[in-house]
């Protein structure tokens, strides 16, 4: 099987490993004679997937199933956008939102619709090129959201605000999974899986019980986190195929020692292309100017010398390095390193930066 190094920031590279057993798995699941992509979702081959992969994320995160729960969902980080606000926001009560980036302007949008938005800190003026360095919390606000990594911009939230009484929510999308965090200090935190989770498809929403008892009960039931908590994200029929494929990435997760060894990995491939690019600095000009805020995730760059960009991707592209080209909104390059990709492909890049930076 070839394999190039896949640089997009999503979908996102999986585990060679996941992706055997799941090519097994969709010709047969558990001996039963059909694929996974033909079970029944009330079937016990189909439950046995489930449950195991609702109880294995909690348990690879460190909450504990007693006051944690997991939700699996569709529509994407944007749907929750919405879903969110929905479910706990009215026309007289306020949420909290930290701006930092695109998707955080994208879910102030959703929110506002349903009640009202308190901005407690953007980096907008800045352009997103760094976090935002005051956060001003409301009392008695009914949540504050922040994103703890900001894909296109190439920023990441190291340490978790204090937001006194208010409960904590985050868009984890693109870095969930990928580093040790106190998740106990989330209300609730959700993510698109195809990123560090699975494929495309499902949604996670991890939430704290008590915090999905206070949600609304006048929100239609399919946008109802009540509704899929009570039928353990079993009201309609899930995304079984990838609700299958985070079961086995979270199994891989494990077997490489949980989330202290995926994030130390982590931080080596970050450091090496960072330094790579740090190296020459009248050639590339990372995007995120403080070093502290700079995402492992996700690094953004740029050319000094815009007229060479065509001939840098065309140079990567020639050594099997693909998705380097940056987000449409903000051009230049980003370099996506997410949990599955491999360390001999962060070699290679840094190694073509050096190489480049020569010319």
């Amino acid at each position: 099987m070839k394999r190039i190094y896949n640089f997009s920031a999503g979908p996102a590279v999986l585990p060679v490993e996941v992706l055997e057993e799941a090519s097994q798995g969709v010709r047969e699941i558990h001996d039963s004679g059909m694929s996974i992509l033909e079970v029944s979702h009330r079937g016990k081959d189909y439950e046995a997937v489930h449950f195991d992969a609702k109880e294995r994320l909690l348990r690879v995160l460190g909450l504990d199933v007693q006051e944690y729960t997991a939700l699996f969902l569709g529509g994407g980080a944007s749907l929750q956008f919405a879903m969110l606000p929905m479910n706990y926001l009215t026309s007289d009560t306020v949420a909290d939102y930290v701006v930092a980036g695109e998707w955080g302007v994208k879910a102030v949008k959703e929110a506002k619709r349903f009640g009202v938005v308190h901005i407690a800190g953007t980096s907008e003026g800045d352009r997103f090129a760094c976090l935002p360095t005051s956060l001003q919390f409301t009392p008695g606000a009914r949540y504050a959201h922040i994103t703890t990594n900001n894909t296109i911009e190439g920023t990441q939230v190291r340490d978790l605000p204090d937001t006194g009484d208010v409960p904590l929510v985050a868009d984890a999308s693109s870095d969930i999974l990928s580093r040790r965090l106190d998740h106990t200090r989330f209300s609730l935190f959700y993510a698109g899986a195809q990123k560090n989770a699975g494929p495309a498809g499902v949604t996670l929403v991890i939430a704290r019980k008590a915090f999905l008892a206070q949600a609304s009960d006048d929100v239609p039931a399919i946008l109802s986190y009540k509704t899929h908590e009570k039928s353990d994200s079993l009201y309609n029929t899930p995304p079984v195929f990838s609700i299958y494929v985070v079961g086995l990435v979270l199994k891989w997760i494990e077997a490489q020692g949980g989330l202290e060894a995926i994030e130390r990995r982590n931080e080596e491939k970050a450091s090496l292309i960072y330094d790579a690019l740090d190296a020459y600095p009248d050639v590339y000009e990372p995007t995120v100017r403080v070093r502290e805020d700079r995402s492992r995730m996700n690094i953004t760059f740029r050319l000094r010398d815009a007229s060479r960009e065509r001939a840098f991707l065309e140079g990567a592209q020639a050594r099997e390095m693909d998705g380097l080209k940056g987000h449409r909104s903000v051009g230049g390059f980003r370099a996506s390193l997410y949990n599955a990709f491999p360390m001999e492909g962060a070699c290679a890049l840094a190694e073509y930066l050096h190489d480049f930076a020569k010319r």
